[in-house]
């Protein structure tokens, strides 16, 4: 069984339903059937063919989340290739390392903007033969240049070809470009068995089916949403809507009114933030029924994963706080969610029991783009905030001796693309895939991350100190918006933190501080004394070599764009620690 075996299927079962829905620009949502689904990737896959794709060749993806994003991926699979999908993020040069090292023969662009990425390197890829944009073009296109529908649409009709589906399920169905914290990054070799394996073992555990819509906003080169934003709801007749931008979410949740929706922690405490500030503003009765009503809900939550039922006084206080509270929020997610789904890094967990008092549940997950990519998953029928979950149907998980979360099974990739010896390092002759996360498993099975292995930080004293969970707590200040944490081979942690500008320079005028000229306002006694408190008051319950001792306020975020961050909004630790070098040493005197 293959992918698009798979999706056949589907397609035979709900031709006329709608598969996928997306909004033009200054229209309204439109919708795509199964069935058309099905005939798009039949004529791009003809096209493909015509182009000279053969089986096993390389084709890469340079776009947004759209249809043509998914009708490529299929048609990729259909002729029997293997999609290199890229983030829409990356640079000229990032796309050239990842286009050499794949040896790419075409790559699908969807906008003029991704095109000059392309032309800007193309002389430096002798292995690309043919670009393919998506958005049309008014006047001729350029050389080496051909459109999406011209590909798929050759003399004006659709021309599916004859030629046989010869992919088999051990075939490669993609190479996934790692975001690369460290070093350059490497391709990661999956199968359509890697896929299968983990779609299968997701919802055995998640009902996804025919009713289900799910909202689509993260980046689809990305496994996560690759597999439960793409795959999972496309082999299970759901609907597929993709949002304009990561910017009109909020918006496109009205329109669409999803079921079910996947996201990365930073979406969970946004909406939380909001919240909060919004009853910040409110009049002192508001705030009141508000914080009245969170604690009904926390209640209610607190007896539901006790395994127990609310009492009826409990219950009709909660009908109650639900009408006078948290009815807008849900308003908010479109009134139809069921439940969220959170991965790509750690979930606070008082951002998960806030939302479940207010009667939305989110399901964390934990696994790589290696590991295709669930490993274990929080689900419906059983869940545990603070862990991500039990490990998955069909698959291993053990803890090595140093704390090392290690896997073994069906859904362990085949290997790193040209690279055996980065493969021997992470996959033992046993098959066991060391996921380089430290962690544990819990007296009830579930799994808990501590922090991944080479982000620990070691003091002089000998001291191991995970940094994750010190600065996912410090996170949830309204003063600080990111934080990372130093201190390696020193006697104490320090910490790198850019503040929640807005909150700061509000709280600063409120308390008579200039707010003007933005680094002094950092320096200034009254400002340095409210990130002490704030960092004391949050870790009360972190032992004393995890207290964080000296600290520096910055006055830029760290972005993708200064290369400080992956596409999926990690901290690239070592860029940041050589960028801010001088800063860093300067909150260690005492080693100078």
């Amino acid at each position: 069984m293959t992918l698009t075996a798979m999706l056949e299927n589907t397609i035979q079962q709900h031709g006329s339903k709608s598969a996928l829905a997306h909004k033009p620009k200054g229209g309204t949502y439109q919708d795509i059937s199964y069935t058309q689904f099905g005939e798009s990737i039949a004529a791009f896959r003809s096209g493909l063919i015509a182009q000279g794709i053969q089986k096993d060749d390389r084709v890469a993806i340079l776009s947004e989340n759209r249809p043509e994003w998914a009708i490529a991926d299929f048609g990729i699979l259909a002729a029997g290739a293997v999609t290199v999908p890229m983030f829409s993020t990356l640079t000229a040069a990032q796309v050239g390392y990842i286009l050499k090292d794949s040896g790419a023969k075409i790559i699908c662009v969807s906008t003029e903007k991704q095109l000059e990425k392309v032309t800007a390197i193309r002389s430096d890829v002798p292995t690309l033969e043919q670009v393919i944009l998506f958005e049309p073009v008014e006047g001729e296109y350029p050389d080496g240049v051909i459109g999406f529908e011209e590909v798929c649409y050759r003399d004006g009709e659709m021309a599916p070809t004859e030629t046989p589906d010869e992919t088999n399920e051990e075939d490669i169905a993609t190479i996934i470009y790692t975001s690369g914290t460290t070093g350059a990054p490497k391709g990661v070799m999956l199968t359509h068995a890697n896929f299968i394996s983990n779609l299968e073992a997701c919802t055995s555990l998640i009902d996804i089916g025919e009713t289900d819509v799910l909202l689509s906003f993260l980046p689809l080169s990305h496994v996560f949403e690759r597999l439960g934003g793409h795959y999972v709801p496309l082999f299970s007749g759901a609907k597929v809507a993709y949002a304009e931008s990561p910017f009109t979410v909020a918006q496109n949740m009205q329109e669409v009114m999803p079921t079910v929706m996947l996201s990365v922690p930073r979406l969970y405490e946004t909406m939380h933030d909001r919240i909060l500030r919004a009853v910040q503003a409110g009049s002192s009765l508001k705030q009141k029924i508000f914080h009245w009503g969170v604690s009904v809900g926390s209640a209610v939550s607190s007896a539901v994963q006790q395994g127990r039922k609310p009492s009826a006084i409990l219950q009709l206080k909660a009908r109650i706080a639900d009408k006078l509270v948290f009815a807008k929020l849900k308003a908010a997610t479109g009134g139809r969610l069921r439940f969220f789904v959170s991965g790509g890094a750690a979930l606070p967990q008082s951002i998960a029991e806030f939302f479940h008092a207010a009667g939305l549940l989110i399901l964390e997950g934990y696994g790589l783009t290696e590991t295709s990519p669930v490993i274990s998953l929080n689900h419906p029928e059983r869940w545990k905030f603070g862990t991500v979950g039990v490990p998955v149907p069909g698959i291993e998980v053990q803890i090595a001796e140093d704390g090392e979360i290690l896997t073994r099974g069906p859904h362990v990739m085949k290997g790193y693309f040209n690279n055996e010896a980065a493969t021997a390092e992470v996959i033992n002759a046993d098959r066991w895939f060391h996921t380089g996360d430290i962690g544990m498993i819990d007296e009830d099975g579930f799994l808990k991350i501590t922090d991944r292995k080479k982000n620990i930080i070691v003091l002089s004293n000998g001291k191991n100190v995970a940094p994750q969970p010190i600065e996912s707590e410090l996170v949830q200040s309204p003063f600080i918006n990111q934080i990372m944490l130093v201190g390696n081979e020193r006697k104490n942690l320090a910490a790198l933190i850019v503040p929640n500008f807005d909150e700061l320079k509000a709280w600063a005028a409120e308390n008579n501080v200039e707010t003007s000229d933005l680094g002094a306002m950092h320096q200034t006694r009254e400002v340095q004394q409210l990130i002490q408190r704030e960092m004391r008051s949050r870790l009360t319950d972190f032992a004393d070599f995890e207290q964080v001792r000296r600290f520096e306020l910055l006055e830029n975020e760290f972005t993708q764009e200064n290369d400080e961050m992956t596409p999926t909004l990690k901290l690239k630790r070592n860029v940041i620690i050589e960028k801010y070098g001088d800063v860093i040493e300067q909150m260690y005197p005492e080693d100078s």
